[in-house]
């Protein structure tokens, strides 16, 4: 089964770097722009394009263009995957979009074991690099040989999506920007299922819309929750990475650097009201010094000896589990594709 992830991973990279080369040139140019090349130089492409090269070139799971075209397979089979290669760029690209705002808006160090791509090139680079890939994205919707009502369709399903992208993370600056603060579990899961289950709804309903299936609303929405739950999961349990093993290209505890409201510390604060001043003199004392700060273990050693972190990682697997129940009990699967997105919820939870 690991080949077959393989191959399709790899076939995802080829579409990446069709849209995204390490060295753009002018018929990039005319094929991204619509228009000639005129006076543009390659040099000038390249500051344009490398921050957000670089990042996507670094790697990562890719589990989410494979989640969509894993869904389009399994409900359009070779037709649907195709038409899901393809389009498989827009939520990549939007996902590494976001991760270099995200670090910018964090003030992060690291990003996949290298430096922030904006401490390589600079704030300005990396935010217009990083919403050009937003954009960049959407081009290979208009290139793709499809009727304009489906065009229309992709078109704003993919903005809307993004609005709620943006939604979340406004929610989270909130958050993390004021360490006097601190929302209810329901509130944490509502930015979370707006931040980052919000691009596994996407991959989930994109892959759906790629098979003559894209008008079944309830298959739609029984495929974006079970999508969503997967998206949750995974960052709860990439949270609880964080603060123990460590999550690999970023430092331990990073997240308490940022100030970020994660599961297991809003449980701590929820749970141990008297211990408030005290996770927000750590939280401040770790803003303020950065990863050197001692504060950083000396909270992470509290929350050890509670038992949140591993609530928090029960409450990841569970959300993990119910999508599996979701995904993989549609009717009209044959056994194949129910074994293709088990097995991919156990690659991205391990």
């Amino acid at each position: 089964m690991e080949k077959q992830y393989t191959q399709r991973l790899e076939k995802i990279e080829e579409h990446l770097r069709f849209w995204l080369p390490e060295n753009p040139d002018s018929s990039w140019l005319e094929k991204v722009f619509l228009m000639p090349a005129e006076a543009i130089k390659p040099a000038l492409l390249k500051n344009l394009s490398l921050p957000g090269w670089d990042l996507v070139n670094r790697g990562g799971k890719r589990w989410r263009p494979l989640l969509m075209v894993l869904i389009a397979g399994a409900l359009g089979g070779e037709k649907g995957e195709t038409a899901a290669f393809s389009l498989s760029p827009l939520v990549e690209f939007a996902h590494n979009a976001s991760l270099i705002h995200d670090d910018i808006e964090d003030n992060s160090d690291e990003r996949r074991g290298k430096p922030a791509v904006h401490l390589l090139y600079g704030n300005d680079s990396a935010i217009n690099s990083g919403s050009f890939l937003y954009f960049l994205a959407q081009t290979c919707i208009s290139a793709s040989n499809i009727s304009t009502e489906e065009k229309n369709l992709f078109f704003g399903t993919y903005a809307l999506y993004m609005r709620r992208l943006h939604l979340g993370q406004a929610m989270d600056i909130s958050w993390h920007n004021d360490n006097l603060s601190f929302p209810g579990i329901e509130e944490y899961e509502s930015m979370c299922y707006l931040k980052t289950g919000c691009l596994a709804r996407l991959a989930a309903v994109l892959g759906l819309y790629c098979t003559e299936s894209r008008l079944d609303s309830n298959l739609t929405e029984k495929l974006g929750k079970g999508a969503e739950k997967l998206g949750l999961g995974f960052q709860i349990l990439d949270d609880v990475k964080n603060l123990t093993t460590g999550v690999p290209g970023k430092k331990r505890g990073d997240d308490i650097v940022e100030g970020k409201k994660s599961l297991p510390i809003l449980l701590f604060l929820h749970r141990y009201p008297e211990k408030r001043d005290f996770t927000f003199k750590c939280l401040k004392a770790a803003r303020s010094s950065g990863s050197g700060a001692s504060e950083i273990e000396e909270l992470i050693k509290a929350l050890e000896a509670s038992t949140v972190l591993e609530e928090a990682l029960v409450r990841g697997r569970g959300l993990i589990s119910e999508s599996r129940e979701i995904l993989t009990g549609i009717n009209t699967l044959d056994p194949g594709s129910r074994e293709l997105l088990g097995g991919l919820l156990d690659f991205i939870s391990s």
